[in-house]
């Protein structure tokens, strides 16, 4: 297949996942939300979502024309995570555009909506059949990219290491807060907080605000999200950190479903959020510069924050926003 083949092949596949009827999406949540608890029905439709706003024609062209492609059929190993829905589709997207084989190991925890996905990719282009490999042990391949833990990220370069690769390891996400926003900025802000429950490295875990900011507006316009309680795994978390602050008498403002903790760590525990003051704006950039190998990305109001996104826009990168802030598809047109 040529490479104007191949975008063919995901727009008719963003077209298809655009196009799904309600009982195809029913039964596709249902398989999800039983491999995965927390995949529930809004977050695998989410997910979708953010996959085929991008699969259109003019998008996929402009991101790829900075690139030299050409077919290479390299087999290239990925080891998929499975912490959000289909967090593994934007590798399998670059390694066959930029005419490689792809050679996945899912994660158990996300297989329904990969191998949807797959298996619809395959029905719109049948001659992709030869670049995609499913197999639970990895060998016989030209490089590797792979997504865990940081102590996971240990085994993976111990493993992987003679391999090109990219290994990634545990990031987060943070949002400024100028003391200006409106109602409607702090409910968008939610968004990034509570999607996914918090399990993805571009869920918000942290917020940097405003000496002297206080906190009542903001937990006002979040108070849409309490329905995170209806998760029994959610509110057995929040009643777990919510009983450690209060046992250990650590102070901490809580409204009923989320827990927010004055805190310099960056990861805060599900259903908790952790915030910092900050004087300036450069004694700001001076906190992200420090921490910016364990930050994915920046939420701001209106993305005013140099190289940040608009609140609630975390969970929808484009496609040049690539993991760990490293080139996937230059990595992968390099082999």
């Amino acid at each position: 297949m040529t490479i104007k083949e191949r975008i063919e092949a995901f727009v008719k596949l963003g077209d298809h996942i655009r196009q799904i009827n309600e009982v195809q999406l029913n039964e596709l949540q249902s398989k999800a939300r039983a491999a995965n608890n927390w995949f529930t029905a809004d977050a695998v439709a989410t997910a979708l979502k953010g996959i085929e706003i991008n699969l259109h024609r003019d998008k996929l062209d402009r991101w790829l024309a900075k690139y030299s492609i050409r077919d290479q059929y390299k087999t290239v190993a990925v080891v998929m995570a499975g912490n959000v829905p289909a967090v593994g589709f934007h590798d399998l997207l670059c390694i066959l555009l930029s005419g490689n084989v792809l050679m996945a190991k899912l994660s158990s925890k996300d297989t329904p909506i990969i191998e949807f996905l797959i298996h619809s990719l395959l029905e719109l282009a049948p001659a992709l059949q030869d670049r995609i490999i499913l197999k639970d042990r990895l060998k016989d391949m030209d490089a590797v990219i792979a997504t865990g833990s940081d102590n996971t990220a240990r085994y993976f370069h111990y493993y992987f290491g003679k391999y090109p690769n990219i290994i990634r390891k545990n990031r987060t996400s943070v949002g400024i807060l100028k003391g200006n926003e409106t109602p409607d900025d702090l409910q968008q802000l939610g968004h990034d907080i509570f999607l996914y429950y918090g399990l993805g490295c571009r869920n918000v875990s942290k917020l940097f605000v405003p000496a002297n900011y206080n906190p009542t507006s903001f937990l006002e316009s979040i108070e849409p999200f309490k329905t995170v309680l209806d998760h029994h795994k959610y509110q057995n978390n929040y009643d777990y950190n919510k009983s450690i602050y209060l046992v250990n008498k650590e102070e901490h403002l809580d409204n009923g479903f989320l827990l927010l903790k004055e805190e310099k760590n960056l990861v805060s525990p599900i259903s908790v959020l952790y915030y910092q003051h900050y004087q300036d704006d450069e004694q700001l950039a001076t906190m992200l510069e420090k921490d910016k190998e364990k930050i994915q990305c920046v939420v701001s109001q209106e993305g005013q924050w140099p190289g940040s996104f608009s609140l609630g826009q975390a969970q929808f990168p484009g496609l040049s926003d690539y993991a760990d802030e490293i080139d996937t598809m230059e990595f992968l047109t390099r082999l």
